[in-house]
């Protein structure tokens, strides 16, 4: 076993080829124990080089939207008249909590998503 950081893209891909080669390894073995390790080191390394951007509260808004068939008017019950959706929808209008607990409760809209970004 040579662990070592992971620093460079080339630390990055070498660390990739040999995880891929010890896929399946049992757990406890030497191999397992190195894949353990190694997947670690990755996580670390990529959560640092290529993080994942937070969710867009809107953005979640309409991709549920889109997988119930729903229309601006159905979100009327958790967000408040039609005007107060547009305004939501368009961006003129940040979401309250109010707001946000009714879509979680009702569409079931995780909370991680409708308070990204809010401070």
């Amino acid at each position: 076993m040579n662990i070592k950081p992971i620093r460079s893209p080339e630390d990055h891909a070498a660390a990739l080829s040999r995880m891929e080669q010890l896929w399946g390894a049992d757990i406890g073995s030497p191999e397992g124990d190195e894949l353990e390790i190694l997947a670690l080191l990755i996580e670390k390394y990529e959560d640092q080089h290529y993080p994942i951007p937070s969710s867009d509260p809107i953005e979640a808004i309409k991709f549920r939207m889109d997988q119930q068939g729903l229309t601006p008017r159905d979100l009327e019950p958790f967000i408040g008249t039609s005007g107060r959706v547009s305004e939501v929808l368009n961006r003129k209008r940040k979401l309250s909590l109010s707001m946000i607990k009714r879509l979680h409760d009702g569409l079931r809209i995780p909370y991680e998503s409708l308070l990204s970004g809010v401070s």
